[in-house]
């Protein structure tokens, strides 16, 4: 299937909002197409001139400002995962020839979404941010949903973009949440201390 394509080096994942600011002349073209046929566009990594060969398509779900010259603010939101077959330049912006990835049919286990759920809480907590909601939980797409909630590393996203079922993600997750929370624990005690010791900074 032939999709636009929009590289960035960013990386969106499926049912992760992300917006955009649409400047460029060529993209601003894509963005009214895409908004005239109600079509989804594909978004890419291209980190130091390299593209990734896995994206995410992206849904327009808003356009939340148009500027008079033809810019605008959209809030979009990761669909599906592609993999680039092919390349084609025939229009103004990139285009791909690409093939929809779906997950493997394993789910994670019941024990490590609760322990990503309460690792990613502490984190939360720690930021001064609100924790997940237990009611809104969907298993299927979680690790992409708490992965797209934190400052996440592009190149951590990457990978976890590129793993073809739940369960390893989620595991990747926790390594994840595991090696950072320690940091950011004292963090947190270190600012405490500072702000306990009488000292005006």
């Amino acid at each position: 299937m032939l999709i636009p394509l929009f590289p960035l080096d960013l990386v969106l994942l499926p049912g992760v909002p992300l917006p955009l600011h649409i400047f460029e002349p060529r993209y601003k073209e894509m963005i009214k197409e895409c908004l005239d046929e109600k079509k989804h566009f594909g978004l890419i990594r291209l980190h130091d001139e390299t593209m990734a060969t896995i994206g995410c398509t992206a849904e327009i779900i808003q356009v939340l400002k148009a500027y008079p010259d033809g810019r605008s603010d959209i809030l979009t939101e990761g669909k599906r995962r592609f993999e680039v077959l092919q390349t084609n330049q025939e229009r103004s912006f990139l285009q791909a020839e690409v093939f929809f990835l779906d997950d493997d049919a394993s789910t994670a286990a019941k024990a490590d979404v609760e322990n990503a759920l309460r690792l990613h809480d502490e984190i939360m907590q720690l930021a001064g941010a609100q924790p997940e909601s237990r009611g809104e939980v969907d298993t299927n797409q979680l690790a992409y949903r708490l992965a797209g909630s934190l400052p996440f590393d592009p190149d951590f996203q990457q990978a976890l973009l590129e793993m073809n079922s739940e369960a390893e993600r989620m595991q990747a997750i926790i390594s994840f949440f595991e090696r950072i929370l320690p940091v950011l624990q004292r963090s947190a005690r270190a600012k405490r201390k500072a702000g306990g010791n009488g000292h005006v900074n």
